[in-house]
């Protein structure tokens, strides 16, 4: 997969980002070609291979067809949840890893509704907030409107299930 410089991306785990440039370097007799890019949230800036592009997962922003399922599946889907904490943490882990949007709304969804059950422990909290950080950024870049107003299409979503859109650590 290719990608231009100014084109929006997800890196997973992290979020939404832009790619600011496309260079190359030496290593010896191998050339490799990287992408830079910056993401939304943090500003932070990150180097990747051209060949390790799908190792990443680095991926072009959910299409708004596909938004709309997340959004339906915020307001309706089923959600299971593992009762080992560890069992439950591991599969979170994979899926924010895996970056999928609609995986990213099922972690997001999952632990809304065991937080009604019980508290969440603090590294469950993170995922719920990195979770939450993640499906805000993408809605907003996929339908190219403002942050406030991607929280307001999640928060409907939720409240036909009868769930709170989750506060930011």
């Amino acid at each position: 997969m290719t990608f231009q410089i100014g084109e929006k991306v997800v890196y997973p785990n992290h979020g939404v980002g832009t790619i600011e440039n496309i260079s190359s370097r030496s290593f010896g007799t191998h050339s490799e070609r990287f992408y830079l890019l910056r993401l939304t949230y943090s500003s932070m800036t990150v180097v990747v291979p051209f060949s390790h592009v799908g190792d990443v997962g680095l991926r072009k922003v959910t299409k708004q067809v596909e938004v709309g399922k997340v959004l339906a599946f915020l307001a309706d889907g089923d959600c299971q949840c593992k009762s080992d904490w560890k069992d439950r943490f591991k599969e979170n882990s994979e899926k924010m890893r895996a970056g999928s949007l609609l995986e990213i709304a099922g972690v997001l969804k999952m632990l809304l509704m065991l937080k009604l059950e019980k508290p969440l422990s603090f590294r469950e909290k993170k995922m719920l907030d990195r979770a939450r950080l993640m499906l805000v950024t993408e809605v907003s870049a996929s339908r190219g409107i403002r942050e406030a107003e991607a929280v307001d299409l999640l928060q409907k979503a939720l409240s036909k299930s009868c769930l709170t859109w989750p506060e930011p650590l």
